[in-house]
């Protein structure tokens, strides 16, 4: 295996354990913020989930800075396909999404995932922070874990897009799970998640995704708090 490759792998997989490891950094707002971890409100959830999402983006940065200082050339010259095409392949993943919603609903106990849930509840909370964190630190972590590491470890085009998606459906799951029902979310999160991963494929810079995915994300913030 050649240097560059397996430098690329070990980026990745570096990427990926910080992503999983991100959630103690919120130890470190609650130690600078004083906050008293006897009574943790869903305010101080929200403010933790900043602080740690803002050193995380810097650390992705760092790891990714002359791909990324690239890809956004790209995205910058190319932005009118790269926003139609994100466009159009986030258009695809939204509306599987929404149908899977409506089927999961339909034929099980469930009417709301419980990761969808807990965002509502953290945005009641503090909704100017959560636009912030939800709408652009989360879309520009996601994407360069989700696609752009994995895009490092799997070459193959469609292996990429379906382990992509079927990991970033299961993450949204996984951690809120309280029956058997809810990992059958993985297909509408896991949906999106493979049309971001192929939209990356489609213009080659993981910006493309970004944007898509901020566009989602804040759009269902507005929809929440209006």
């Amino acid at each position: 295996m050649k240097k560059e490759r397996i430098l690329e792998i070990a980026k990745a997989i570096l990427v990926i354990v910080l992503f999983y490891a991100s959630s103690y950094l919120q130890y470190l707002a609650v130690f600078l913020f004083r906050m008293d971890l006897n009574h943790i409100t869903m305010a101080d959830q929200v403010i933790a989930s900043t602080f740690s999402d803002v050193i995380l983006v810097l650390l992705l940065f760092l790891i990714y800075r002359k791909e990324l200082v690239r890809e956004f050339k790209k995205f910058k010259i190319n932005f009118r396909e790269c926003f139609d095409t994100g466009l159009k392949y986030w258009f695809i993943g939204l509306i599987i999404m929404m149908v899977s919603n409506v089927l999961i609903a339909r034929f099980t106990p469930l009417q709301n995932s419980a990761n969808e849930t807990s965002v509502q509840m953290m945005i009641g909370a503090s909704p100017l922070l959560m636009f912030i964190t939800a709408g652009i630190l989360a879309p520009i972590i996601e994407e360069i874990t989700f696609r752009k590491a994995f895009r490092g470890i799997f070459k193959n085009k469609w292996v990429f897009c379906f382990i992509s998606g079927f990991i970033f459906g299961l993450l949204h799951v996984i951690g809120n799970a309280a029956t058997p029902y809810e990992f059958l979310y993985i297909i509408p999160y896991g949906s999106l998640g493979f049309f971001f991963a192929y939209s990356y494929e489609k213009t080659d810079t993981v910006f493309t995704p970004i944007m898509m995915h901020a566009i989602h994300n804040s759009a269902l913030i507005l929809l929440s708090i209006s």
